[in-house]
């Protein structure tokens, strides 16, 4: 296996952790949110990561150029404007509803990628979209109606894969510590915006501080540090794919801790999620999803 074969497979296990991670937190946030209101949950969870994330990498966020400090900032705003427009949503719709329309960023990621970047997609990648959206519906619907729940959600899976899309285009190699928290602070300052005036209300009791905490340092900042680096090594699209992936462990986290009960939906389903990373995982290795450049090539200034 060669060098750059080698780093492509690392980030793609490390986004692969990273959304088991984020898997693992549904039940934490189901119990939270009932005790606490959302954007005061989000804006606590944000400002512990940023500030933690400043205190460690104060130095690398110096080093960082004005310019991928600006973008860093732009892109911590997309995402956390599409984290409060999703928890908005979820006030309004059923759970597994918001999770097959917050997954429909994998659909959204190609289109604005050949959009904003004039990226060509192999037809293997649009399968995999497919697959993807195939299985998510499968492990996600059981009816839905277009409502506005449903409309804030896809808006800010559109978000998300705006986030995807640019930090695919920005991130660099050696930057990710800087990026990252530069990031966390603009997402912090969004959330902490929501809950003005009077500002955010604290956990009430040790096990929320102890899932809050979980969720700023280990599903925030540690989360958004390996999505900064992983992306510096792969296309926007196959990220995306590779994200797909959460609402597979999420459920089988829900089984293995007794909320939820293994259905033949959940195994095909996350079959198909599985089946279409891949599928991107055995793209041919003598150009990338987009069918033209080396993985490394396509991350270049704009």
């Amino acid at each position: 296996m060669t060098a750059s074969r080698r780093i492509t497979a690392l980030a793609t296990l490390g986004l692969l952790a990273m959304t088991a991670v984020w898997g693992s937190t549904f039940v934490l946030i189901k119990d939270v949110v009932a005790r606490m209101p959302v954007a005061d949950f989000l804006a606590v969870r944000f400002a512990i990561a940023a500030l933690a994330m400043l205190a460690l990498f104060a130095r690398p966020v110096w080093r960082l150029g004005r310019k991928q400090v600006m973008r860093g900032l732009l892109l911590g705003g997309v995402y956390g404007i599409g984290q409060l427009l999703q928890t908005w949503g979820l006030s309004l719709i059923a759970p597994s509803v918001s999770g097959f329309a917050t997954g429909m960023y994998v659909v959204f990621t190609p289109i604005l990628a050949m959009l904003l970047l004039r990226q060509r997609m192999a037809g293997v990648v649009w399968l995999a979209v497919l697959l993807s959206t195939a299985g998510l519906a499968l492990l996600s619907l059981n009816g839905v109606s277009v409502d506005l729940g449903v409309w804030l959600t896809l808006a800010s899976a559109a978000l998300y894969a705006l986030h995807i899309v640019g930090l695919g285009q920005w991130s660099r190699q050696g930057e990710a510590f800087g990026m990252s928290a530069v990031q966390m602070v603009a997402i912090a300052v969004v959330c902490l915006l929501a809950t003005a005036p009077q500002g955010p209300v604290l956990p009430p009791d040790r096990s929320a501080w102890f899932a809050v905490l979980y969720m700023a340092l280990i599903a925030g900042a540690g989360a958004m540090l390996m999505q900064t680096w992983a992306q510096s090594h792969l296309p926007a699209a196959r990220a995306a794919i590779v994200m797909t992936t959460e609402p597979v462990f999420a459920a089988a986290f829900a089984v293995a801790l007794g909320s939820d009960v293994l259905s033949w939906r959940m195994l095909f389903g996350g079959g198909l999620i599985l089946a279409a990373m891949y599928l991107v995982e055995l793209m041919p290795r003598r150009g990338d999803i987009t069918g033209e450049l080396p993985t490394e090539a396509v991350h270049h200034e704009v």
